[in-house]
């Protein structure tokens, strides 16, 4: 029979018959039933003594020492070198704790630990529309470190994904500024210095406690529809730039010689036009010298400056002719002939005397019969040339 149904005189009743009236229990009734239940547990039984009432008591002070030990305990805590514990009391922030040994209030406060020192990558591609209104797919990667642990946890509930889509809106803006030859050829180093910039003033505004360490422009190439089209222009420019790197190249070796011979021609001329000066003046010098004497004794000056004049010229002629006057004949002189004749008699006779010289080392007394039958023999030309 249910404990509700009418006349059961609510002897199963649960709650022993308490009426709606009955009010909230007791503090010192509950107190008690827990003192006597943690007696009983620990004190071995109903306490019936003082004795049993003092080990009840011992009981419940090492329960609640060793309780507090391992709270205690709890709230050690180690941050590495590379990180900050951000610490919360009661979900709101408190403090920043430096790296090493520290401790915290167990359920009361909350730790949270960030690393300030890691370089943490974030990649972002995607497919742009350039200024040209060309379609290319870039890929970038961007590093970072946290620098403010506070604004890294709480400025946004997901830094890395705004970091993601910063990146993505500053990658967007630049490219669609830039034409696509630029982004595939030259202009890389301009695009990935551009997105940082813009990356950094959109990051700066949302104080999301990082900074950009450096802008990875990894790739950026067409479509594959029109990928071999792209590649041949590209090689063009290629090269393009190795046909100018080489003529440049071929102009910094010859210019410099076609200047070394510039300056030894303008050298040469200058040296030519003081040789010319010079000369000039020392003939009028010379013509201003002979003035004077010339004045005084004309006739003479004349037959001098003509023999001068002559023996400068014959002394570079081998050949003369002599018209004589009146005779008819006309004589010819073989200058050069007669000047090799004389130097083959000369080395003949320097080498018959050479010969004929003969060292007596015995008496110390030499003989030169060669040289004396020459002087002999000129001496006797000179007697018969005076009585001739």
């Amino acid at each position: 029979m249910a404990w509700n149904e009418p006349g059961n005189n609510n002897d199963n009743d649960p709650w022993k018959n308490r009426g709606k009236d009955q009010g909230p229990p007791d503090l010192d009734e509950l107190f008690k039933d827990l003192g006597k239940r943690f007696n009983g547990m620990f004190g071995g039984g109903k306490p019936s003594g003082s004795g049993k009432k003092s080990s009840g008591s011992i009981g419940i002070i090492l329960v609640l020492v060793a309780a507090f030990l391992i709270w205690v305990i709890s709230g050690i805590y180690t941050l590495k070198e590379a990180e900050r514990g951000v610490v919360l009391t009661f979900g709101e922030y408190s403090s920043l704790e430096e790296p090493g040994i520290q401790f915290k209030w167990t359920f009361i406060q909350e730790v949270y630990p960030v690393n300030i020192q890691t370089v943490r990558t974030l990649p972002s591609s995607g497919f742009m529309l350039t200024k040209d209104e060309n379609v290319v797919r870039v890929e970038m990667e961007v590093q970072y470190k946290v620098v403010n642990p506070r604004n890294y946890l709480f400025s946004t509930p997901n830094p890395e994904n705004s970091l993601r889509q910063a990146t993505d809106s500053a990658l967007r803006m630049v490219v669609g500024h830039s034409k696509m030859d630029d982004i595939l050829t030259s202009g890389r180093e301009v695009v990935r210095q551009d997105t940082w910039r813009e990356l950094d003033g959109i990051i700066k505004s949302y104080n999301l406690g990082l900074i950009i360490v450096d802008v990875n422009f990894k790739d950026a190439r067409p479509p594959e529809e029109v990928k071999d089209a792209f590649d041949d222009a590209i090689a063009a420019q290629e090269d393009e730039v190795r046909f100018v790197n080489e003529a440049k190249a071929y102009e910094s070796e010859v210019e410099p010689a076609a200047r070394g011979q510039v300056n030894r021609m303008v050298q040469e001329a200058t040296a030519y036009k003081q040789g010319k000066i010079l000369a000039a003046q020392g003939q009028v010098s010379k013509f201003e010298q002979l003035l004077p004497e010339y004045k005084l004794a004309p006739k003479v000056t004349k037959d001098r400056l003509y023999l001068e004049t002559m023996e400068q010229v014959y002394s570079n002629t081998t050949k003369i002719i002599v018209n004589t006057t009146g005779s008819g004949n006309m004589m010819y002189l073989p200058l050069d002939k007669i000047m090799q004749q004389q130097k083959q008699q000369t080395n003949t006779n320097a080498s018959g005397t050479r010969e004929n010289v003969n060292y007596n080392t015995g008496s110390g007394n030499t003989t030169q019969p060669t040289q004396s039958t020459t002087n002999s023999s000129s001496r006797s030309d000179r007697f018969n040339d005076g009585r001739n």
